[in-house]
């Protein structure tokens, strides 16, 4: 009998072809133990004021750092650099989600560098309460930007931060200016009515609207609009001219009813269109107009002690913070305190002044 030959299955995987060699196995150790040697803070520090973008990033990770062996070392990068700081004006630019932020920043960031300026963007991500993560997608947004040799652009989450901005943003405005960048743009979560942490680091603060939102309404509001230096009606464009023009006149009403800043500035209100590059020049003269006016008049160098004020009154409360979370004793303990508050054994109140004590042995 004879037997019918076996056919090979169409799943039959056939020997792959070798790749040759084409790397370079020494150089490539080179690479992994370069990645792997921790720059010193000298290093760091020299890389930064000779404008090393990378040097600069890796800094700021640094700071960003919630591991405590790299406390002193972020601490020590920031004592070095700050003689070189404080030569920038820093702008904050906030507003709803949907206000176009991103790019109205892009616009305004490549108007500058046109300009000769050099510009750095700290964009704020927003965190999940749930994941604890965040999307970081500002460079992909400000495609044009990102690529221009004047520009730095490092997007940060928000974390267990309130206000708007990151954990470090004040630590990394410093950086970004002894690494040589005179014009610093903070665009914040857009949280809205809260978003007022940012106002403390800023020398001026813009605020973006949309017209035929109900925003309109907002302006008779205390809070984030009493903060405004200028409110831009953004995205005034197409069908949406005639509604940015009517938000301008019933927010510029508004603003009359406020009193005078302390730096005797009366916000401006203007439109604009960032997606077709209209009205950002004049948002710019704006900005020197108001950087003249309180330098002439002392504002600009009290509120940048104020600022060194806040700044230091907020770092205490952190560290305080911290040492209360890595303290052993308190560690010891927290969950059956906790436990103990779930089950109204104890009241927080008492809980909180008993693990406080615990600092003290």
């Amino acid at each position: 009998m004879s037997s019918k030959p076996k056919h090979s299955s169409a799943l039959h995987e056939k020997d792959g072809i070798n790749p040759p060699e084409i790397i370079n196995k020494s150089s490539l150790d080179s690479i992994k133990k370069r990645r792997k040697k921790q720059p010193s803070v000298d290093e760091l520090v020299a890389g930064i004021l000779a404008h090393d973008k990378v040097a600069l990033s890796r800094a700021i990770t640094l700071i960003e750092s919630k591991n405590t062996e790299h406390l002193a070392k972020a601490t020590a990068i920031i004592e070095k650099c700050l003689p070189h700081a404080n030569t920038s004006i820093r702008i904050g630019i906030t507003g709803v989600p949907g206000a176009g932020k991103s790019t109205f920043i892009e616009a305004f960031g490549t108007h500058l560098t046109s300009l000769g300026k050099k510009v750095a963007v700290l964009a704020v991500d927003p965190s999940s309460s749930i994941s604890s993560g965040s999307i970081l997608g500002d460079k992909t947004r400000m495609e044009e930007l990102v690529k221009d040799e004047n520009a730095f652009i490092r997007p940060s989450a928000s974390g267990d931060s309130l206000g708007g901005v990151a954990r470090k943003t004040r630590e990394t405005i410093i950086l970004c200016e002894a690494c040589g960048f005179d014009t610093i743009i903070i665009e914040t979560v857009g949280v809205g009515q809260s978003e007022t942490a940012v106002h403390s680091m800023v020398d001026f603060f813009l605020l973006l609207k949309l017209a035929g939102a109900g925003d309109e309404l907002q302006g008779i509001k205390r809070g984030i609009i009493e903060m405004a230096d200028a409110i831009v009606i953004n995205k005034a464009d197409g069908d949406n001219i005639k509604r940015a023009q009517m938000a301008r006149t019933e927010f510029k009403r508004a603003l009359h009813l406020y009193p005078q800043k302390a730096s005797k500035w009366q916000p401006k209100v203007v439109t604009a269109s960032a997606i077709q590059k209209e009205g950002i020049d004049t948002i710019w003269q704006m900005v020197e107009e108001f950087q003249k006016s309180t330098h002439a008049n002392g504002y600009f160098e009290d509120h940048r002690k104020q600022q060194n004020r806040f700044w230091l009154l907020q770092t205490i409360e952190e560290r305080l913070k911290h040492n209360f979370y890595t303290n052993e004793n308190v560690k010891k303990v927290l969950n059956s305190y906790l436990e103990a508050t779930e089950n109204s054994a104890i009241s927080p109140f008492h809980a909180a002044q008993q693990l406080l004590e615990l600092l003290k042995s």
